[in-house]
């Protein structure tokens, strides 16, 4: 059988073929993948190089697609040489897991565009409702609840049922881990770490009134007995902040005698706190006590205390 010019050609490509990508896996198999063994060894870094499974694929490759497979291993290797010859300098790359935050340029654009969500319920704009409630939903939400809860009775429904998913999961977290903080408080009967944690944890949310009156009720109470806790066990645990915290959530479900014994425990411990006067001054309106609303006005207007402008409006008010 005579093989035609071009048969012979094909089959003595093929051959070659063979050939080089024979030369090329035994070469790298049996010399050059333990010569880098060997030297990675011998340094103190580790260096990554091809193994022989590696070697065996482009054997695979190349027998698969005669010339073209060669050709594309030895250009990418050229490739490699010109590009990629030099180590990369890793000296001043810190590889750190500690966070960075970013500054990111403002967008001014966005932001002459966002209209605050109280905002575009007032107007009803299905556009600007959706636009505030994205917005919103982007960050920490949970100082936001008040808000979130004003557009459940919008008109648009996608608005309203998206507002109600959001809430509800966030009550109901809210709910799982107060009530995991107070089993921990009550289970801790020397340390106060958790009646702490969950003072703060709670008045965050509570100060917002989304719960119903009788959840309220509850949640406060709750607080309530871990300020009590504090207070029996290292009383210096309560900031004027949480003393403050206790009172007010107190006086909001109108809890008012409670309140005064806050009130009265925060002058005591915190006599220097605005708060220790403005805490009763709210007790007094509230209750129509008289007198005892000005016995505690003058009382601030002779201390040192440091006034902020809500408490100046007060004295400028009833002076």
């Amino acid at each position: 059988m005579t093989l035609t010019r071009e048969e012979f050609i094909f089959l003595l490509v093929l051959i070659i073929n063979l050939l080089v990508a024979l030369v090329y896996y035994l070469w790298n198999t049996v010399f050059a993948v333990s010569a880098k063994a060997l030297k990675n060894r011998k340094k103190t870094t580790e260096h990554l190089y091809d193994n022989r499974r590696t070697y065996l694929i482009r054997f695979i490759v190349m027998l698969i697609c005669p010339v073209i497979g060669p050709l594309f291993f030895i250009l990418s290797h050229l490739l490699h040489l010109i590009f990629f010859w030099s180590q990369v300098d890793l000296e001043d790359v810190v590889f750190s897991k500690d966070r960075v935050k970013i500054q990111l340029k403002a967008d001014e654009e966005r932001e002459r565009n966002v209209v605050p969500l109280e905002e575009a319920i007032s107007i009803n704009d299905k556009k600007s409702l959706r636009t505030a409630m994205l917005n919103m939903l982007k960050g920490d939400i949970q100082d936001s609840l008040a808000s979130i809860a004003l557009a459940l009775n919008v008109e648009d429904s996608e608005s309203s049922h998206y507002a109600s998913s959001v809430l509800s999961d966030q009550l109901n977290d809210f709910r799982m881990t107060a009530q995991k903080l107070y089993l921990e408080a009550q289970a801790d009967n020397s340390g106060t770490e958790c009646e702490t944690m969950l003072i703060d944890y709670m008045d965050r949310v509570l100060k917002q009134k989304v719960f119903s009156k009788m959840e309220q009720k509850r949640f406060v109470h709750m607080m309530a007995e871990a300020a009590e806790g504090i207070y029996e066990k290292e009383a210096s645990g309560l900031t004027p902040q949480r003393y403050e915290a206790v009172a007010l959530r107190l006086l909001e479900i109108g809890d008012y005698e409670e309140c005064e014994k806050w009130c009265l425990r925060l002058a005591g411990q915190h006599p220097d706190a605005l708060s220790s006067y403005t805490c009763k001054l709210k007790l007094y309106f509230t209750t129509r006590n008289k007198n005892a609303f000005f016995e505690s006005f003058n009382a601030l207007k002779q201390s040192d205390v440091v006034i902020d402008n809500e408490t100046l409006e007060l004295i400028r008010l009833f002076s």
